[in-house]
């Protein structure tokens, strides 16, 4: 029993720590964004439905010593996968479909690897349970649940702070072959015993007629009635909206916040502890009970459902984070917690995990696949949260008291969701989505004040008057006054200028181009470049000469280095927005010290880092700090609230700044034991600018 738990504790630690390494690595070659994390989930959660599907067959339908030659031959065929370091090969081309390449990468990477582990729990359990009473087999689930907890904590507290993702991938690679050493044994004392009236093929009942023989496996195969196909139907229907919960919360966090790994580990880690704390304690009966549970769940999925549309669709990161967090933890306890009071006799165990991770792959791959090909924006958390709603009301009938509550929390979720879908097509004459999200264009206002904006999920990508003797004036966040602005001022004063610019909007720093100027875009999502030309102006009218690039912009700028063509902007504007922050991949020491390689000698680094929810200054400061070069802040306040922005100019010599246009910028001074992001090691919990308690403050008070 020793070594199979100590084997299933060391596949689930591995299991889940190689996601954030894994997922983590290949973040920048697809732009940053969170739906890089989301397409990662569905792999991972397709495969674990792959090496359970294998789990129940082999012990269906083969002897003890064919399992073990089989699953040895598997074992010792994927170290051939070792090292995981995903190939530079495998980098996506500009035009190439995101998610098909981030499953074909992770395939190619850890593909067998990551299936062998996940055909560990189920394996080992059914290999163990003819020799041990009901409660402990289902305890070695809880035991890989919390041992996969271990794996995703461990990274952003253990692992990632203190060691680079070339280590990371070599020690994880160690371990792997020390599990499969471990695993082999395993099978081999299996196939060994072949003899053994103990362990025989599971699943293979006594015929009728038959006497039943008193040994540990007749007991175990007459353990228990045969599940009904209400009970797959209820199992796979609490599979599914747990999966959706998950993906969907987490989604919507990074969307609207940021993708980062903190903020991909948090949900995951809480979703495994709910598998914990429901098949674990009270004699294997888990510590989940409806009663009071299940009414503060129904009151945050409430609170969740309001959220979608309170304060212009996002909340303060302070309350939006715990909200979000907690609500997706309380909704699939209460998902995981009904699994485990329906859970079966062991023989029907690998039935069970089955139908399981057969609803977390449905759930994965709607959320990451299926919906933003058929839903025009994003519907999953308030389709999910409504269903969650409408299962308590069936679930409630167990205690009545229940009963109203959840009715009233239903039609409460159903109205709240009604709002979010109003707040979503509110003058809205154009919606897409794609593997990036949601890219809406609005118009609002009438006459000379009409107005265009476009906006990736709720956050403003840029706007322009339609029909104003102004509408092809640069606004907003690139008005002459702001950061951005001042700097291509001083730089068109003495003359043409070459200006780059990563992440293109609606367009509006072309607006700054002359003739004789160049302007080179570069741009993730081809809709985005679609869109600023058939809904706004500022390309179409620009006299400067305008380049486009599209794909990731780090790739295309290391890309042109590599092949000795350096751009030589004068200004080089770093405004690519993935969720309300730049993605992180794009402010580090690394992307600094590539920025700086491609601007003429004189060159300044416009970086917009404008933000309710995180505080950027201490990042670029110390960065510049260490790399020898001069940083500024540029804060500009114009009388809308909405137009304030924050531009740091990053330049090699305090020469750059010595222009008018520039007198305004302040001296950024370096943070003292900040620490130094690099595309190893980055923290967001260092930058946040406010706290729950203010958040709720705040929101009481307008």
């Amino acid at each position: 029993m020793l070594l199979f738990a100590s084997t299933i504790l060391l596949s689930a630690f591995l299991l889940f720590l190689v996601q954030p390494i894994i997922a983590k690595q290949i973040l920048p070659w697809f732009g940053g964004t969170s739906a890089v994390w989301i397409t990662c989930l569905v792999f991972f959660q397709v495969v674990l439905l792959a090496g359970y599907t294998y789990a129940h067959v082999i012990t269906r339908r083969l002897s003890p010593r064919r399992q073990s030659q089989l699953h040895i031959a598997l074992l010792l065929a994927s170290l051939l996968f070792l090292p995981i370091v995903p190939s530079a090969a495998l980098k996506p081309a500009a035009d190439a479909d995101a998610a098909l390449r981030i499953i074909v990468l992770l395939a190619v990477t850890i593909g067998l690897p990551y299936f062998l582990l996940s055909t560990t729990g189920p394996l080992l359990q059914k290999w163990v349970a003819p020799n041990f009473p009901e409660k402990s087999v289902y305890r070695l689930f809880a035991l890989s649940n919390f041992g996969s907890l271990l794996g995703l904590l461990a990274f952003p507290f253990a692992i990632e702070p203190f060691s680079t993702s070339t280590t990371q991938t070599w020690v994880w690679s160690a371990a792997y072959a020390l599990f499969v050493l471990a695993c082999a044994i395993s099978a081999w004392r299996v196939g060994g015993r072949s003899a053994s009236p103990h362990i025989v093929a599971f699943d293979t009942a006594p015929a009728a007629s038959a006497p039943v023989p008193e040994t540990p496996t007749a007991a175990f195969e007459a353990t228990g009635p045969a599940p009904r196909a209400v009970d797959y139907l209820l199992w796979l229907a609490f599979s599914v909206l747990g999966s959706v919960m998950l993906l969907a919360s987490t989604s919507h966090i990074t969307q609207n916040i940021a993708s980062v790994p903190f903020l991909w580990v948090l949900p995951l880690s809480l979703y495994l502890l709910t598998f914990v704390i429901a098949f674990e304690g009270r004699g294997g009966r888990g510590w989940y009970e409806q009663n009071w549970w299940l009414f503060i769940t129904l009151m945050l999925i409430v609170g969740m459902a309001a959220g979608l549309s309170a304060s212009r669709g996002v909340l303060d990161v302070g309350l939006a984070v715990p909200l979000y967090t907690i609500g997706m933890f309380m909704s699939v306890l209460f998902c995981n917690g009904e699994l485990a009071h329906r859970k079966p006799a062991p023989r029907y165990l690998t039935h069970f995990y089955l139908t399981i991770s057969l609803g977390g792959a449905l759930g994965g791959m709607f959320v990451g696949l299926l919906a933003p090909r058929i839903f025009p924006t994003y519907l999953e958390l308030p389709l999910a949260l409504v269903l969650l709603a409408g299962l308590a009301i069936v679930v409630a009938w167990r205690n009545r008291w229940l009963v109203g509550p959840a009715i009233v929390a239903s039609l409460a979720t159903l109205w709240y969701a009604g709002e979010y879908l109003t707040f979503m097509r509110n003058d809205v004459v154009f919606m897409e989505r794609n593997f990036y999200g949601t890219l809406r264009v609005r118009e609002q206002g009438t006459g000379d004040l009409q107005v265009r904006r476009l906006l990736h999920g709720v956050i403003l990508h840029g706007e322009q008057y339609t029909i104003h003797a102004d509408r092809l004036e640069p606004g907003t966040y690139y008005a002459r006054t702001s950061g951005v602005g001042r700097a291509i001022a001083a730089k068109q004063a003495a003359g043409q200028v070459r200006i780059g610019v990563v992440g293109l909007g609606v367009g509006t720093l072309s607006a700054y181009g002359r003739a004789g100027d160049a302007i080179r875009f570069y741009e993730l999502d081809p809709d985005v470049l679609k869109l600023a030309r058939s809904h706004f102006g500022y390309l179409n009218a620009s006299p400067a000469a305008l380049e486009f690039a599209l794909g990731d912009a780090r790739l295309s700028l290391e890309r042109e280095l590599a092949q000795g063509k350096p751009q030589k902007f004068d200004v080089l504007a770093i405004d690519a927005f993935s969720s309300d922050s730049i993605p992180v991949h794009l402010i580090t020491r690394e992307a600094i010290r590539l920025y700086m390689q491609h601007l003429a000698p004189a060159g300044v680094l416009a970086i917009h880092i404008s933000n309710r929810f995180l505080d950027l200054k201490p990042v670029l400061a110390n960065i510049a700090r260490e790399e020898g070069l001069q940083a500024r802040l540029v804060s500009d306040h114009p009388p809308d609230p909405a137009s304030m922005t924050d531009w740091v100019l990053i330049a090699a010599s305090p020469e750059a700044f010595t222009a008018e246009s520039l007198s305004v910028a302040e001296t950024i001074e370096p943070t003292p034991g900040f620490s130094l992001w690099t595309d190893q090691f980055n923290n967001l919990l260092d930058v946040l600018k406010s706290s729950p308690v203010e958040e709720i403050k705040r929101l009481f008070s307008e």
